[in-house]
């Protein structure tokens, strides 16, 4: 029977479910969309519209609907078989513990684990109520979670060092890589493609065991999709390519690739043709140096005679370049303030304009603060040592990285919203029946709310987040962050597999490096940064675990009359 006496800590946990969401949202999805914002292959504004879609998809359509009443059996659950309301009170003050360290972390551009965030202030909540947890070596232990901090990241470092010291040697460093580009890009797109599968296949939570399943299916579905994808790039993305970046046309943009090989024809039936006067973007634009360029009066480039070159196309490295660049940047790197506020200021704030301007600067400020340009002098010189490739290339490895980021987006949906749902579907499952349960049904509704928060996460705050581990780690183009991403996906597969501890936050930094580190030079990693997200790391299980177990030590031995 429902515990009614106990709807003030139903209600209280609801709340923290939700701040928790949304913390989550601000902080993880940031691993998925981050390294396509630094490498200006998303703007801010289009990762949060597709975070929002990607991450409810995943919670809603994959996420469990049953989750584990303690996140991987981290605390005896005996300890509350005959006071099962005290167990509803450790998950509220849990879920408060994850909330607040999420968003402190967040607001201080701390990446951190939100598996290793819960569980964290689980461990605090079992030490104040005086519960037995597990630290010996097994799985989502404390033991396995320390180790963690090197398991994670030294092996995405090694497959994400190896992704793109293989791109680099099959197409970006050969002698005409536009060439080999255009050779085995479909074979890029396929084999990404078919790991990503593989990684909604076997990460799923809604999926069968691969045992279970079978090794066969799984072989079947990833040579099904490794085939498919190869097939479809060859009849409908090649033509789109050649008509973009060897014709130069640049009416044609990416909705333009179900035309397939209409794009051919001397003169194709394009619908909705662009009005775009570039090809393609320069994802090595120097925002330090453009930001420093713009403070001064003369912000556009000059022609030689004295007077401003007027907008227009140039070439830059034999790719049409927009020279109007200098504009959009400077739009780029407005405030929010200045972008929304500025020009109503001085109006009463029930005028509509005012009202209005202030409408659009609580939804889209978050979507619209910079998060690439820096005014960091060393920051700057780390990014000088990394290589410069040719910027075809780098546009076609555009498409490949925004794939890669929707379906590592999709997975964490579906993985991660267990973090902050499990806490509360074990409040609510003892507060409707009235008994501890190992395993608590979870409602789809809840999953809708958490699918939403997370992608609201991202759009109001995640900018935190993408600017920590974006730029400010080392330079960044689409081919470095799809080797990133590819690298932290199958370091996830693999380590699942094997049993090994792996947090996704701390594979996509350590890929990151590992990239970076493929400069051969050790000066190409913002290493100060490095060591802010490594500290954040250390931090999350103690000061979780504070929070969490004050809260209760106050709550279960409160005075009272």
């Amino acid at each position: 029977m429902p515990l009614h006496r106990y709807d003030w800590i139903l209600a209280l946990i609801t709340i923290a479910f939700c701040a928790s969401s949304f913390g989550n949202g601000a902080n993880d999805v940031a691993n998925s969309y981050a390294t396509s914002v630094a490498a200006r292959t998303l703007t801010m504004a289009q990762a949060g519209g597709l975070a929002v879609i990607t991450e409810f998809v995943g919670a809603v359509a994959l996420g469990s609907r049953v989750t584990d009443t303690i996140r991987s059996g981290i605390m005896d659950l005996d300890h509350f078989t005959d006071t099962p309301a005290t167990l509803m009170l450790a998950m509220a003050c849990a879920e408060f513990g994850s909330a607040t360290w999420l968003l402190i972390a967040t607001k201080f551009g701390f990446p951190v684990s939100t598996t290793q965030t819960i569980v964290g202030a689980i461990v605090g909540v079992g030490y104040a109520s005086q519960a037995n947890v597990k630290w010996e070596w097994d799985d989502g232990s404390i033991s396995q979670i320390a180790a963690s901090w090197a398991v994670s990241p030294l092996l995405a470092a090694c497959f994400g060092a190896i992704i793109f010291g293989v791109l680099k040697h099959s197409v970006l460093e050969r002698q005409d890589p536009f060439k080999w580009a255009m050779r085995l890009i479909p074979v890029y797109i396929a084999f990404t493609c078919a790991i990503l599968a593989l990684f909604i296949v076997v990460e799923a939570p809604t999926a069968p065991d691969l045992e279970e399943f079978g090794a066969g299916k799984a072989a079947g579905i990833i040579l099904a999709v490794f085939f498919g994808m190869l097939i479809l790039s060859l009849v409908f993305f090649m033509p789109y390519l050649k008509r973009r970046l060897v014709k130069e046309d640049t009416r044609v943009k990416f909705y333009h690739v179900p035309l397939g090989p209409l794009l051919l024809k001397d003169n194709p039936p394009l619908y909705f043709p662009s009005t775009s006067d570039h090809t393609v973007v320069d994802h090595y634009e120097n925002s330090y140096k453009k930001a420093a360029e713009l403070e001064s009066n003369d912000s556009r480039p000059d022609s030689g005679d004295g007077e401003p070159e007027k907008s227009g196309d140039v070439k830059k490295n034999g790719v049409k370049v927009n020279t109007a660049e200098r504009e959009r940047v400077y739009k780029s790197i407005l405030t929010p303030e200045e972008r929304f506020l500025a020009s109503t200021k001085d109006l009463p704030a029930w005028k509509p304009s005012r009202l209005w301007a202030l409408t659009k600067y609580f939804f889209l400020r978050g979507v619209t603060i910079d998060c690439v340009s820096h005014t960091s002098d060393a920051l700057d010189k780390v990014h000088d040592r990394a290589r410069r490739y040719d910027l075809k290339v780098e546009h076609m490895w555009t498409y490949v990285q925004v794939l890669s980021a929707l379906l590592m987006s999709i997975a964490h949906g579906s993985n991660d919203v267990a973090n902050a749902v499990a806490p509360w579907a074990s409040a609510y499952q003892v507060w409707r029946e009235g008994i501890v349960s190992d395993d608590s049904d979870t409602p789809v509704w809840i999953l809708v709310v958490a699918g939403f928060l997370l992608g609201a996460g991202f759009w109001f705050f995640g900018h935190h987040i993408v600017r920590a581990l974006g730029n400010r780690l080392t330079q960044l183009s689409p081919t470095r962050g799809y080797a990133m991403e590819l690298g932290a996906a199958i370091t996830v597969l693999l380590a699942s597999r094997l049993a090994l501890p792996v947090s996704t936050t701390q594979c996509v930094t350590g890929a990151l490096v590992g990239v970076a580190l493929m400069n051969y030079d050790i000066n190409a990693v913002h290493w100060i940064q490095v060591a802010k997200i490594f500290s954040g790391w250390i931090l999350t299980l103690p000061i979780a675990g504070l929070i969490a177990g004050l809260l209760m030590l106050m709550a279960l031995n409160t005075p009272h009359f």
